[in-house]
C-alpha cells in the first residue's frame, strides 16, 4: 500500500516557492487552487517549475533514470536526489522573475551597485565559498558576486569565511541604520577604522549559537522522511519464504539504517557480521527504520521499519504489521540455533525489539555499545554538541541546560525495559566505553564483554621512502564538528603561509575556501582499507583525530596507525586517546592551545616519518556477534 499524497506534500511544501509559482503561472493563482497540491498532482506533469532554481523538464532531461521512473522529479530531488549528489537545473523563468521581484520590492528599484563597489567587493569575495553554502544560487546559474551584492547580503548570506554579516551589523549599528552594503562598507572604510569583520569567539560559541532544540530536529525528520511504499504482512511472509538454513537457524539484527546501502563504520561492521553468519549457514533478518530517526521510538505505532532478508530488501512495514507478519513467517520453523544483536536502538522501540526477539525464539542476545544511545538521546554524550558531559545522573542540573535533557529519560526507560525483559550481554568495542557504560547502574545485563572491532597485525610491506618537503598533516574522515574539524581548519588557516607545513583532508566531501589539499577517500565493503592505503600512499606524517566526544572505538585511529601516520588527539577522545597511549602511536595533548603551540614552535616536526621510522600494519577486522558465538561452519 503506497503512502498517500499527504507525505509528498510534507516534502514539497517547504521547498515550493509560492511567490514564484503564483507569478509565473497566474492561471493557477486565479483559479484559487492550492499551489503545493496543484504542483504535486498536476503541475509537474504539465512541465511547470516549482522554484526559480528548479526546472522540472531540465531535471528529467539531465537524469533519464528519474524520467523512466515516472515520478515527480522535484520530490525525487528533495527526498533522494540531492543526497545522491544530483544537481538541479535552474528554471528558464528564473532570471525574469528575479529581476521583476527586485524592481517591485518596496515599490521601487534597488539602488544600483556601482562598478567601483563591485570591483572592491571582488577583491575579497569568495565565490567558491558562496556557491558551496548557497546551492540555490549555484543551481540558478547567476553570477555569485552579483547575487550577493544585490540580494544575498539582505538575506544574511556571508561573502567569505572571514566576514560575518550578522556580526558586522550587530557590532556596527550605524552601518545597519544607514542601509549600506556592509561588506563594501567594511572594505572601503570599516577595516581602516578598526571595525571587526566577525567575532572570534571560537567554534564552540558558533555551534551553541546555531544550536536548535531537538524537537525542531525531529520535526525536520518528519518533513524530510523518505516516502516509502508500505507493505502488508503477506509480503513479509513471502519475502521470508526462502531459507539457506532449511528454516532452522536464524540471526536477527537491529540498527539505525540499511547497512547494505549506507557507507559507515557501524554499517561495515554489521556487513561483516552478516557475511560471517551467512558462511555459518544461518538466515539473517535485519530490521532498521525506513527513514532515519534520531531518537528511540515507543510502542508499536512508530515510524515504518525496513526489512532485509539475507541481505535482500523485503520492504517497509508498520511495526504492528511487521510483528504480525513475523508470527506467520516463522511459525513453522524447526528448533535450531537462534541469536540476535542490537547495534542501535535509534528508530526502534523496546516493545518492537522484545516482540521480534521472542517470535524469533531468541530471548538471549547481545547489545553493542557503538554509541551511548542507551544512556541519552545525545548519543555522543556531548552537552549541547560541544562538551563531554560524562553521563551525569538522570535529572541532574547538567541535563537541565542541555538540548538532549528532555529526551534522556525516554532513552533510559526504553533501554531499561529491554534489559528487564531480555537476557542481554553488553558488548563494548573498548574498555573506555565499557567503563563509562558501567556507570549506568539502572540496567542489569547478564554479562559484559569488551570486543574490539579490529586489531593491528604486522605487515610485510615496509614504510615508503620519506618524502621531501613540508610536514604533511592530515584530517582523515568526515569534516564534522564533533570530530574536531573546526580545530583542523583553524590550523590550516593560521599556518597557511608557513612553509614548514602542508594540510590535507582525506574524505568524501570537499570543503571549499580553505587552504588545504583534498583527496577523495571513502571506505566501502569492497575497499575496506581505502583510508589506510590513502594515508600510506600520500606519505602522511601525522593525522589529527581530535574527537570532542568519547569515541567508543575509532577505526580511523587504527587506519592511521596501520599506515604509519602518528596520531594527534585530545584528552576527551575516549578510545582514541587510550589506543594512542597504549600503543605509542602518537600524542595525546591536554588542550587545543598545546596543539597550536607545537605548530608555532615547530615541535610537531618530531612526528615526521624520518624521525619515527614507523612500522606498518594490516587491519584484521572482527565479525562482531559471530565471533562471540562458538559454532562450526556449515
Amino acid at each position: 500500500m503506497a503512502v498517500g499524497l499527504d507525505r509528498s506534500l510534507l516534502v514539497l511544501g517547504p521547498a515550493l516557492d509560492a511567490d514564484f509559482y503564483r507569478a509565473i503561472y497566474p492561471d493557477i493563482a486565479d483559479a484559487g487552487r492550492d499551489l503545493v497540491t496543484h504542483y504535486a498532482d498536476a503541475g509537474w506533469r504539465e512541465g511547470r517549475d516549482p522554484a526559480p532554481w528548479f526546472s522540472t523538464s531540465g531535471y528529467l532531461e539531465r537524469y533519464p533514470d528519474v524520467a523512466r521512473g515516472g515520478g515527480n522529479p522535484f520530490y525525487h530531488y528533495l527526498s533522494a536526489g540531492r543526497r545522491e549528489g544530483r544537481e538541479p537545473v535552474a528554471s528558464a523563468h528564473a532570471v525574469d522573475y528575479l529581476v521583476a521581484r527586485k524592481l517591485a520590492r518596496d515599490g521601487k528599484a534597488d539602488i544600483p551597485v556601482t562598478a567601483a563597489d563591485r570591483a572592491l567587493a571582488a577583491t575579497e569575495f569568495d565565490a567558491t565559498y558562496y556557491l558551496f553554502n548557497n546551492p540555490d544560487v549555484a543551481a540558478s546559474g547567476q553570477d555569485p558576486l552579483d547575487h550577493f551584492l544585490v540580494r544575498g547580503w539582505k538575506e544574511g548570506r556571508d561573502p567569505s569565511r572571514d566576514f560575518h554579516l550578522g556580526d558586522y551589523l550587530e557590532l556596527n549599528p550605524d552601518v545597519a541604520a544607514a542601509g549600506v552594503q556592509p561588506f563594501v562598507h567594511y572594505l572601503a572604510q570599516g577595516r581602516s577604522e578598526g571595525r571587526i569583520a566577525r567575532r572570534r569567539l571560537g567554534f564552540r560559541h558558533d555551534a551553541v549559537a546555531r544550536l536548535r532544540p531537538l524537537q525542531e530536529r525531529l520535526a525536520d525528520c518528519e518533513v524530510w522522511a523518505r516516502a516509502v511504499d508500505l507493505n502488508e504482512a503477506a509480503d513479509l511472509v513471502e519475502g521470508l519464504a526462502t531459507s539457506r538454513s532449511g528454516r532452522r537457524d536464524l540471526h536477527v539484527t537491529f540498527s539505525h539504517d540499511n547497512y547494505a546501502a549506507v557507507v559507515g563504520g557501524v554499517q561495515a561492521s554489521v556487513q561483516r557480521e552478516a557475511a560471517r553468519f551467512g558462511a555459518l549457514g544461518r538466515d539473517h533478518l535485519h530490521i532498521y527504520p525506513a527513514s532515519p530517526w534520531p531518537i528511540v521510538s515507543t510502542g508499536l505505532d512508530g515510524p515504518p521499519l525496513g526489512v532485509l532478508w539475507n541481505g535482500v530488501k523485503v520492504g517497509a512495514f508498520r511495526p504492528q504489521t511487521l510483528i504480525a507478519g513475523l508470527r506467520t513467517a516463522l511459525a513453522d520453523w524447526r528448533d535450531g540455533r537462534r541469536s540476535f544483536a542490537i547495534h542501535s536502538m535509534l528508530g526502534h522501540s523496546s516493545r518492537e525489539v522484545i516482540d521480534v526477539a521472542r517470535i524469533a525464539g531468541a530471548n538471549a542476545g547481545h547489545y553493542w555499545t557503538h554509541d551511548f544511545t542507551s544512556l541519552c538521546a545525545g548519543i555522543h554524550l556531548l552537552r549541547n554538541d560541544i562538551a563531554n558531559c560524562g553521563a551525569p545522573p538522570p535529572g541532574s542540573a547538567a541535563c537541565g541546560i542541555c538540548v538532549y535533557g528532555p529526551y534522556r529519560q525516554l532513552h533510559i526507560d526504553e533501554h531499561t525495559r529491554l534489559f528487564r525483559h531480555l537476557d542481554l550481554t553488553v558488548v563494548s568495542p573498548s574498555q573506555v566505553v565499557m567503563d563509562t557504560w558501567r556507570g549506568a547502574d539502572w540496567m542489569d545485563p547478564v554479562d559484559a564483554k569488551v570486543a574490539p572491532l579490529a586489531r593491528l597485525t604486522p605487515a610485510r610491506a615496509k614504510a615508503a621512502a620519506t618524502h621531501e618537503g613540508p610536514f604533511r598533516f592530515a584530517f582523515p574522515g568526515a569534516p564534522s564538528l564533533h570530530k574536531g574539524w573546526p580545530i583542523f581548519a583553524d590550523l590550516a588557516i593560521r599556518f597557511e603561509k608557513d612553509p614548514r607545513y602542508s594540510f590535507l583532508h582525506l574524505g568524501k566531501t570537499k570543503i571549499p575556501g580553505l587552504p588545504l589539499e583534498h583527496h577523495s577517500v571513502s571506505a566501502t565493503a569492497t575497499k575496506p582499507m581505502a583510508m589506510r592505503d590513502a594515508l600510506r600512499r600520500l606519505d602522511i606524517d601525522a593525522a589529527m583525530i581530535w574527537s570532542l566526544c568519547l569515541e567508543t572505538f575509532s577505526l580511523t585511529a587504527y587506519e592511521a596507525a596501520a599506515a604509519g601516520a602518528a596520531i594527534v588527539t585530545g584528552p576527551d577522545s575516549g578510545n582514541i586517546a587510550a589506543f594512542t597511549l597504549q600503543g605509542s602511536h602518537g600524542l595525546v595533548l591536554p588542550h587545543e592551545a598545546a596543539l597550536t603551540a607545537m605548530f608555532e614552535s615547530g615541535d610537531i616536526l618530531a612526528l615526521v616519518r624520518e624521525h619515527r621510522r614507523p612500522p606498518l600494519y594490516n587491519l584484521e577486522f572482527s565479525n562482531l556477534t559471530a565471533d562471540l558465538i562458538a559454532e562450526p561452519a556449515s
